[in-house]
């Protein structure tokens, strides 16, 4: 039997591994590989796109080289954060990344304060910056989704929609599992399956979209220094909506509303207050280093 199924559009994945390879005895996950990948690849865009308007790419690799690393360490606080009933007894499980545990808001908060002290030391626009690296940012987002897909995570409730998704239910951890879930499980051939929506890929595709949106915004000189605020409007609809669907979700102090709801609904006021607050030449002072603001 597959391990994952999508019965309404007749697909089945026989064999899904959350193991990539082994190396000297070590297992490679494709969580890390996809989360990996997705930073390189939006790096890379990044970088053309600075060239193409003759600006520096090295400020763009020297930002990721170091604001990864505060990525890595804020997305990984703000699960811990709002899960630390799961690590107070077991602290040294803070640093087991390998069995995820990373919230996607928390990479964006770290990279945007590193940000800011970043484009300071080089006195470099911070919003001007932005511009360039924001519409990267979505891409590696939606590539690192994927890895979700391989650890049977991040996923929603019962369905019987379009792009239901079967899992084994002897896979799937079963705090990611709800009454209604198990309500509904599918059993063909004497196996047991959840079907569930498949959220991971509802954000990817969802990321995609706003990829396209900035992209033109930016070919077109749109928004420009208000990019960024640009992507706290767009992704935040997008998972106040995908979060609802979780069953994973981290909620906030013991009550029913979910931390990245409410993070979302509060990055789509600000993002539509910096619209309309930022100038798209300010910066005063400034090296822009580029002729996009020329």
């Amino acid at each position: 039997m597959p391990d994952v199924w999508f019965p309404n559009l007749g697909i089945e994945i026989n064999s899904l591994s959350r193991v990539a390879f082994s190396l000297f005895g070590i297992d490679v996950y494709w969580y890390g590989i996809l989360i990996g990948g997705g930073i390189i690849l939006a790096t890379y865009i990044a970088m053309r796109y600075m060239k193409s308007i003759g600006g520096n790419p090295e400020d763009i690799s020297d930002f990721m080289l170091y604001g990864i690393i505060f990525c890595i360490i804020g997305a990984r606080l703000y699960y811990v954060i709002f899960e630390w009933e799961m690590y107070k007894d077991n602290p040294l499980e803070i640093f087991n990344l390998r069995e995820g545990g990373l919230a996607i808001y928390g990479g964006i908060i770290a990279a945007i304060i590193f940000g800011i002290f970043f484009t300071k030391r080089r006195n470099l626009d911070f919003w001007a910056m932005a511009d360039v690296i924001a519409p990267s940012v979505p891409i590696g987002q939606a590539i690192g989704r994927f890895g979700n897909f391989f650890n049977r995570e991040a996923f929603g409730g019962y369905t019987d929609g379009l792009f239901a998704m079967r899992y084994k239910l002897s896979q799937v951890s079963s705090g990611n599992l709800t009454d209604d879930i198990l309500a509904h499980t599918v059993t063909v051939n004497g196996v047991e399956y959840i079907q569930v929506h498949p959220t991971f890929m509802y954000e990817a595709l969802w990321n995609v979209g706003v990829i396209i949106i900035l992209m033109t915004l930016r070919k077109k000189g749109k928004l420009k220094r208000r990019i960024l605020p640009m992507y706290f409007v767009l992704y935040g609809l997008g998972r106040i909506w995908i979060e609802g669907l979780r069953t994973d979700s981290l909620y906030l102090l013991g009550s029913p509303i979910r931390v990245s709801q409410a993070l979302s609904g509060l990055l789509i006021i600000f993002g539509i207050v910096l619209i309309f607050v930022i100038k798209p030449n300010g910066g005063a002072g400034k090296k822009y280093g580029y002729g996009y603001f020329n």
